[in-house]
């Protein structure tokens, strides 16, 4: 697995929400009117797009995306994607990396919401992203601006025109889980970003974002975490977490695996029951925030577990990781019943 790039130009909501079309969480790319090029699937791929020179399959140059043939005749092409969960669109990426003379000159994104099964001629099609001018070898990070703002989606449409390729396809957003009827003395995983978690802020994300705390399962590599730089001045770097759903906090796990010459020392959480307000107020609160877990020695490329350290704080919203001084954190998890 290769380590990802971190572009520093990507808006906020690339580091705070879910890629809802990621494979490994359930994503599918179901449909496409033409894939003669290159497979429909590879554009959900979680790695980052490659070019190999003078790779060629049987339909010609292996490209690494969704690629669809010339067009001759009259419309486009269009593929369409199930989410990995139902979700609130925040943002997308439309990835032309790599493709230069074969990319769409234009792209638009709808998105539906179908309880059981999947799309049909009587679907109904909401607008997230207009029709928008796309450029060769570039990120196209596009706000969701169609549609209701709260409407949740379980499935996209990809809308190339005419035809060409995408290298890869992002859909940040966060899922919507129906808590009603869920059991209030089961424990879950309350940063999980599959339940609705996401990262409010983090004050460095230097070489990992903050968010690849929340992904399920271990880290595939020291790439797949939250690692900060080396911190150079006093002081001690953090990420604040809204969860998915207030509750109660019985045991927290922090995973530093795969990092051993950089993870930090220690580290401690810090976690309220937050009212009013908005996300960028929380930065200054969350300095004051009660400590539910006071400062615990951390050990390279390991599985900590937490549980009778832990304050009692009763029912919380938000959590402030403290990593002190510096680091790579590759899961945290927060067990606790529902409120």
């Amino acid at each position: 697995m290769a380590l990802p790039t971190l572009d520093s130009n990507a808006p906020e909501f690339t580091r705070r929400y879910v890629n809802l079309a990621d494979p490994r969480l359930g994503a599918q790319a179901l449909e496409a009117s033409d894939e003669f090029f290159a497979p429909k699937e590879r554009m959900l791929d979680p790695e980052p797009a490659v070019f190999v020179p003078g790779k060629y399959d049987d339909h010609g140059k292996w490209m690494d995306g969704w690629e669809t043939r010339r067009k001759r005749t009259m419309g486009y092409d269009w593929c369409i994607v199930k989410l990995a969960r139902p979700g609130v669109v925040k943002g997308l990426d439309l990835d032309t990396s790599h493709f230069t003379g074969n990319y769409p000159p234009a792209a638009s994104v709808e998105g539906a919401y179908v309880s059981e099964g999947t799309p049909t001629a009587s679907t109904s099609w909401f607008e997230i992203v207009p029709s928008t001018a796309l450029t060769g070898n570039s990120h196209h990070y596009l706000e969701a601006t169609g549609g209701e703002a709260s409407q949740p989606y379980t499935h996209v449409r990809v809308n190339i025109y005419p035809d060409g390729g995408i290298a890869r396809l992002r859909v940040y957003g966060q899922p919507q889980v129906d808590w009603n009827g869920a059991s209030r003395t089961e424990q879950f995983d309350l940063a999980a970003m599959a339940n609705g978690a996401y990262v409010v802020a983090a004050n460095n994300q230097h070489f990992g974002l903050a968010s690849n705390m929340l992904m399920p399962g271990r880290g595939a590599n020291m790439g797949d975490g939250w690692e900060t730089r080396r911190r150079r001045e006093p002081g001690n770097d953090w990420a604040i977490i809204a969860l998915a759903h207030p509750g109660t906090i019985h045991k927290i796990e922090v995973d530093t695996a795969h990092f051993k010459g950089n993870y930090p020392d220690r580290c401690s959480v810090q976690a309220a029951c937050v009212t009013g307000g908005t996300d960028s107020s929380l930065v200054t609160q969350a300095m004051f925030w009660p400590v539910l877990l006071d400062e615990q020695k951390l050990q390279m490329d390991a599985q900590h577990s937490f549980e009778s350290e832990l304050a009692a704080l009763g029912p919380v919203t938000h959590v402030r990781l403290n990593i002190i001084p510096d680091g790579g954190v590759s899961r945290l998890r927060l067990w606790g019943t529902l409120a």
